[in-house]
Order: C-alpha cells, then sequence, then structure tokens
C-alpha cells in the first residue's frame, strides 16, 4: 500500500473546513533585513498550514530580505501599506530587529495593526519590538533569554517561560520556541486536534542530542561562550 504525500496532506488539511469558515484568515509574518531565517520560517510551516489561513511575508517595501549571517534570504511579498489589518501579526528577531527600534514606519504599522489584530506575536527579539511599539506595557512577555531582561524597559513584566499568552499578544523565547508558539497559537484558533494534525504532519518530535537549549541547563563555559558571541 503506498503512503500517501506529504504534499498531498497538506492541500488536504488547509482546505478542511475551508468552506465552512468563510473568508480567508490573513497572517502577516514581517520580514526585514537580519532577520534570523527559523523565527519566521517556523511560525510559517506551521500557520500556513491552518484552515482559511492566507499567510502574507511583509516588509516596509517588497523584495529580498538578508538573513542574518549568511546567504539565505526571504522574500516579502507585500509591503506593510498593502496589509493594514491582518488578524495575525508575527514579529520575528535576530540582529536586525535593532534597527527597527527606531523605525517609525514599521512601529506605526505595528500600533495600527494591534488595534484589529486578533493576535499579535513575537518570536525572540521580536518582543522588544512589540516593546519599542508600545505594545508590551503592562503585558507578561518573554524574549531570547539574553535578551529577556530588557523588556522591563518597556513596561513588560519579563518572565522565563517559553511561550507567554497574555491577552491577545503571544509572545516565546529564542528562534526554535516560535514553532511552540504558532502550536499553540494554531490550537487556539483551530482547536487542539488541528494543531496536533499539524505538529504530526511536520514530524515535529523534537529530541536533541544535548540538553543545552537553555542557561539553566547548559555548561556554565557554554553560557559565557554565547554571552561573549563566541558561539
Amino acid at each position: 500500500m503506498r503512503g500517501r504525500s506529504p504534499s498531498r496532506t497538506m492541500l488536504e488539511l488547509q482546505s478542511r473546513d475551508r468552506s465552512h469558515r468563510g473568508s480567508l484568515m490573513q497572517i502577516a509574518i514581517l520580514l526585514f533585513d537580519g532577520v534570523t531565517a527559523l523565527d519566521a520560517v517556523g511560525p510559517y510551516e506551521v500557520l500556513r498550514l491552518l484552515p482559511s489561513a492566507d499567510v502574507r511575508l511583509v516588509a516596509d517595501e517588497p523584495g529580498e530580505q538578508a538573513s542574518d549571517g549568511g546567504p539565505l534570504k526571504l522574500v516579502a511579498d507585500h509591503s506593510l501599506a498593502q496589509v493594514p489589518r491582518p488578524e495575525i501579526v508575527v514579529v520575528p528577531g535576530g540582529p536586525g530587529a535593532r534597527a527597527l527600534f527606531g523605525d517609525e514606519s514599521v512601529l506605526a504599522w505595528l500600533r495600527s495593526v494591534h488595534e484589529h489584530s486578533r493576535w499579535t506575536t513575537s518570536v525572540c527579539w521580536g518582543s522588544m519590538v512589540l516593546g519599542a511599539a508600545g505594545l508590551l506595557e503592562g503585558h507578561r512577555a518573554t524574549s531570547h533569554w539574553l535578551a529577556r531582561d530588557d523588556l522591563a524597559e518597556h513596561g513588560a513584566l519579563p518572565t522565563d517561560e517559553r511561550v507567554v499568552v497574555s491577552g491577545k499578544v503571544i509572545t516565546c523565547a529564542g528562534v526554535s520556541a516560535g514553532i511552540d508558539m504558532a502550536l499553540g497559537l494554531a490550537a487556539l484558533e483551530a482547536g487542539e486536534s488541528v494543531a496536533q494534525a499539524i505538529q504530526l504532519l511536520l514530524e515535529y518530535d523534537p529530541q536533541p542530542p544535548f540538553d543545552a537549549g537553555s542557561p539553566e541547563r547548559a555548561p556554565a563555559e557554554v553560557v559565557e561562550m554565547v554571552r561573549g558571541g563566541r558561539a
């Protein structure tokens, strides 16, 4: 008996209940030069499989956006102005996020779309961008462990949880945590069965070779290596 191809299964999952849900749900993932690719691509791979998902990669202007530290480029197919009212917003992180802290066009767009979004989310240093836009005041929030405490500068209440839901704001820890965040969001939007089906389809079953994924568990010398930028 032949197995069904992943591509066919994806199409079936994407079309499930679409006729019953009506219009598409617009999901905007922000891109910028210096973005950490997995911050954006991890949530993308999960959220694009939601029933009725219309995922749009957005930037100040359409075009290629260089990922941090390598040749990989991601392409924004829409400008911020072309996506004024997405239901879900995802702000990834990366070294390039620092340039957004004072980029009023991006911050103004975030403030505007947040007024109408169902969920405003971030991965890694993306929470610092939400903070710079004034969207974390009074919210429990998290980020990459190297930046987490800095969230207090924006009126947030930093926590070391991997994924934090505070009202309609969802923040998560560094890089790989974006997949966990997106799966939790999928459950909120479409139910646990759909979220679990997406997880199974992606075969997301982490079994890392080392228990060094947090500063609390990693060897002290490894933590210092990362703090010193030598990793």
